[in-house]
Parts: structure tokens; sequence; C-alpha cells
């Protein structure tokens, strides 16, 4: 009996360390989009780097990543950047594998 519970409560530890690298990786994955985002808007220093936290408030709305690539849309649409949908989400998918990357060699 002992042995199963050891091996649940290992699941679940390693659910909750999987759960906070997921994090992690999804708000600098988010930041590095915010900041791709900001240079195709034409904004640079502390305006871009504005516009990248934005980026990262916008995915507490809901879960997964359709706010985030919503806000990137919408604002690309209102100034006129010419990206498509699948530019925009090869991009996210692009920098996500990047941040876990990133995270792992930490």
């Amino acid at each position: 009996m002992s042995s199963m519970k050891d091996r649940e409560e290992g699941f679940e530890r390693k659910f909750v360390i999987d759960e906070e690298l997921r994090f992690k990786a999804a708000a600098r994955r988010n930041k590095a989009l915010g900041l791709w985002a900001a240079e195709k808007l034409g904004k640079a220093g502390a305006d871009a780097e504005a516009y990248a936290s934005q980026v990262v408030l916008a995915d507490i709305e809901e879960a997964g990543d359709h706010d985030v690539f919503r806000k990137i849309r919408k604002d690309f649409d209102e100034a006129g950047v010419n990206q498509s949908d699948h530019q925009i989400r090869r991009t996210m998918d692009d920098l996500m594998a990047q941040a876990i990357e990133q995270i792992k060699n930490t």
C-alpha cells in the first residue's frame, strides 16, 4: 500500500512541477511574442516593453493561447500590419519552443 501512495504522491509532484514549467514558459513566450509584435507595430524601447507586458496580461483572460492570439490579431488589424493568422501562430509556437528550451537550460 505504501508504494502505491508513494507513486501517487510522485505523480502529483511531477504534475505540479510540469504545470509550473508550462506557466513559466508561457509567460516567457508571451513576453517574447509581445516584443516581436511591438516591433511589427513600430514600437521600440519602453513602448515595446509596455506592449509586451500587455500581451503577458492578456493571457489571464482564459485558458489556452486564444486570448493572446486575439490581442495580437486585433492590434495588427487596427494598425494595418500584414501578418496572417498562420504567421502569428507559427511565431507563437516557435517562441514557445524557445521558451521551453531556455527554462530547461536554467
